[in-house]
């Protein structure tokens, strides 16, 4: 399981929860499976992919892009520790342990 978190509370709290085999979009509209109603985060703007040991991001041609550990990418690959930035919305992606997948 991976897990994406921001850590600005004057953006908003956010907290994604990525099983491997799903895929994901990240944006503003209501159809996006992870909505994100920030500033400068598009409509559609970027899409996850996680696998058992990392997570590829592909952006969906936003206006403002999307970051990873602060670089522009137009696709990458996340793992442990890296900090994936849509508008002005950084999350922090970890992969879950086993122990963190339990009863909460």
């Amino acid at each position: 399981m991976w897990i994406l978190q921001s850590a600005e509370p004057e953006d908003g709290s956010f907290t994604f929860r990525l099983p491997p085999g799903a895929v994901k979009t990240i944006g503003r509209a209501p159809r996006a499976d992870f909505i994100v109603d920030a500033a400068l985060v598009s409509r559609l703007h970027c899409r996850l992919t996680a696998g058992e040991a990392q997570v590829e991001v592909v952006d969906l041609s936003s206006t403002n892009g999307t970051f990873v550990n602060d670089e522009r990418v137009e696709t990458a690959t996340l793992k442990s520790g890296d900090r994936l930035r849509v508008g002005r919305v950084e999350l922090t992606v970890e992969k879950a342990n086993d122990d963190q997948r339990g009863e909460r």
